[in-house]
């Protein structure tokens, strides 16, 4: 596990993401890292980009440390520890949501004093995302992040583990997708409204998959435009 940082210097507390690129549990899409935290960084969010495992559950341990060393060290980074959100494209996404709902379930041992903080985020955004990884509509490569724990594919399916005190959610996707169904995410919609929690849903007409901040995608370009609403709406900004 790696964060990269991309952190506001003002002398002023920011809050910040952690942001999970996609890439199929196989490899980590450059496209969706460092371009969108300098994004978020002019919106005065400060920023890391994370790095991690494939193979459940080194993936699910690494967002929980990310999210951990953040708020232990926040007053190095001038950060707010109690607005730490994640935020995940594609593989990625299924990787923020993991975190969002797993924050204190498949734990390992504590090494330091920062595994003792709380993972669970304060704001979960999930773009384009994986949410599935035992229906027909999910993405079938990313089932590879099971590795031996083939029996976990129904529980690491996001619809099937919402639960009430999950952080609010941003989600958006596009009809253009050809390789993750927006399905993905209107089944995730629906199981968070289900269970009370905020939830903010954009299926745009346009947009292949992959499309990062879509700048040059008619309509679907809003999506950052629209979160910034959202976060000031869930007081995170």
């Amino acid at each position: 596990m790696k964060l990269n940082e991309f952190i506001i210097n003002d002398g002023k507390i920011h809050p910040c993401f952690i942001i999970c690129p996609g890439g199929g549990y196989n490899h980590l899409s450059n496209h969706e890292g460092a371009n969108v935290a300098e994004k978020l960084n002019s919106r005065d969010i400060s920023c890391f980009v994370l790095e991690y495992d494939f193979t459940f559950p080194s993936p699910l341990y690494d967002i929980k440390r990310a999210v951990r060393l953040v708020r232990f060290n926040a007053s190095k980074y001038n950060i707010d520890p109690s607005r730490v959100g994640v935020m995940g494209f594609s593989a990625g996404g299924h990787l923020a949501g993991m975190c969002s709902e797993f924050f204190d379930s498949f734990e390992k041992n504590p090494i330091d004093d920062a595994d003792r903080m709380s993972a669970r985020p304060d704001i979960t955004v999930l773009c384009y995302p994986v949410i599935t990884l035992s229906k027909d509509y999910g993405h079938t490569g990313s089932r590879i992040m099971l590795g031996e724990h083939t029996e976990l594919a129904e529980t690491l399916s996001l619809e099937n583990s919402v639960r009430e005190d999950m952080p609010p959610v941003f989600i958006w996707h596009t009809f253009e997708d050809k390789s993750v169904s927006y399905i993905n995410s209107i089944e995730m919609a629906k199981a968070l409204k289900d269970k009370n929690v905020p939830c903010e849903l954009h299926i745009f007409p346009y947009g292949r998959h992959g499309s990062d901040l879509a700048e040059n995608i008619p309509g679907t370009c809003q999506w950052t435009t629209l979160l910034i609403d959202f976060l000031k709406r869930q007081s995170f900004l």
